[in-house]
């Protein structure tokens, strides 16, 4: 394999750019490392140059929110007869990543196609609008599966794989390679007794767009800060979405036990994450959570709802944190339950032992995971589609350190 072609609507230096960008360009990267020649071709926005080379990756940019798609297509018409931003790409094997839509990229590139799921989109289709809502989730939901019923797909976690099974996709098309982490910086803290606050401290890692519902997290601070003198809440990360949250503090009494940081270095994100005792995910889907794996490399146990799906693999239940909610509907048709959420962060704030015994165990289990493995399963799978065979199953992941019950059902998926 010596060309690749990656498609994504953003990159990570997109304002709204998160964990699924980060994934395909640190998938990226470790196959330009490789000697592969890695195009990425993604939307435009202020500021950032039409074509860069970023960590070994050609980064060509072109549309916006919803032309990206048929730019990127005519970008790759236009390439194989030698014009445009992409003359000349031969790739044997494309990343067709679908955030909710895809990019079509089988029906002009030439190439295998591999579609990258990281979780399918149900829940957070109503953000988009009545009609967009519906149109997006029909393509994702009936278009994409019939189009790509003879495409390899890839996705991060077991949860999004039953995911993919349910909208008709064959499991034994669907590859499992999760997330990765950085190692945490060498200049950074990491986590432990002396680091901690000496308050009772939730941190919060996330982008701030509606379906991360960080509103449950500023409720749960505002029902405990009573019962817990001193509580606070830090809230990493930014988005179009943080003035409603800081709205949402104030209506709630609780502006002065939470503080926005906004997008912050790295080095700063580690040195949050090791002041914390308790971290908390409540978003309404994941497809793997990141911050999960990068909250456990400082100890820190993540509380999550079981409703977001890709959390129940990122967490083990009762071992490395705690996943709530999921037993009953609320008016709204969500399986969300505040009220479970809160009580589980009061227990792991009263409970010093148990905090730290998930916390340990979430630390050891962040060692499972490298970007370098993660883009090794990757390239597994795309020599694997070049060469027109499929995979199925959990890939790039030792058995034996995977648990018992996932080695079962990569031997299943053949």
């Amino acid at each position: 394999m010596r060309e690749v072609l990656l498609l994504c609507w953003r990159d990570t230096g997109h304002p709204q750019g998160g964990g699924s960008e980060r994934y395909l360009e640190q998938v990226g990267a470790g196959l330009a490392a490789r000697g592969i020649t890695v195009t990425l071709r993604t939307a435009a926005y202020p500021g950032a140059p039409r074509e860069e080379v970023v960590d070994g990756i050609r980064i060509s940019r072109g549309g916006g929110r919803f032309t990206v798609y048929p730019r990127a297509l005519a970008a790759i018409l236009a390439g194989r007869l030698g014009i445009g931003s992409l003359a000349g790409i031969a790739p044997d094997a494309v990343v067709d990543t679908q955030n909710g839509i895809p990019f079509f990229a089988r029906l002009v590139a030439g190439a295998p196609s591999t579609v990258l799921v990281h979780h399918c989109h149900r829940e957070q289709w109503p953000v988009a609008g009545r009609l967009v809502g519906r149109i997006g989730w029909w393509v994702e939901s009936r278009l994409s599966p019939r189009l790509h019923r003879r495409n390899q797909y890839l996705t991060v976690s077991l949860p999004s794989a039953e995911e993919l099974d349910a909208l008709g996709v064959d499991r034994g098309r669907v590859a499992v390679v999760r997330n990765g982490v950085d190692p945490v910086p060498a200049t950074a803290p990491i986590g432990d007794a002396a680091t901690r606050t000496a308050h009772p401290s939730i941190c919060v890692l996330s982008r701030l767009v509606p379906h991360k519902q960080i509103e449950d997290a500023l409720t749960a601070v505002a029902a405990l800060r009573t019962r817990i003198p001193g509580l606070h809440l830090d809230v990493v990360g930014g988005g179009w979405w943080e003035q409603n949250l800081r709205d949402c503090a104030a209506d709630l009494g609780i502006a002065d036990a939470v503080t926005f940081h906004g997008h912050v270095t790295e080095h700063r994100k580690h040195d949050i994450l090791s002041r914390a005792w308790v971290h908390v995910m409540p978003s309404r889907k994941e497809g793997w959570g990141l911050a999960v794996i990068e909250a456990a490399q400082h100890g820190v146990p993540t509380v999550g709802y079981r409703s977001s799906r890709g959390l129940t693999d990122s967490i083990v239940d009762g071992v490395t944190g705690l996943v709530v909610g999921g037993e009953h509907l609320d008016p709204a048709g969500n399986a969300d339950d505040v009220a479970a959420l809160t009580e589980a962060v009061e227990d792991l704030l009263r409970d010093d032992e148990r905090r730290s015994e998930l916390g340990e165990k979430a630390r050891v289990r962040a060692t499972e995971f490298s970007w370098r493995q993660t883009a090794d399963g990757v390239h597994t799978v795309l020599a694997a589609s070049a060469a027109g065979r499929y995979l199925s199953g959990l890939i790039g992941t030792d058995p034996v350190v995977a648990s018992d019950a996932e080695y079962a059902t990569q031997r299943a998926a053949g």
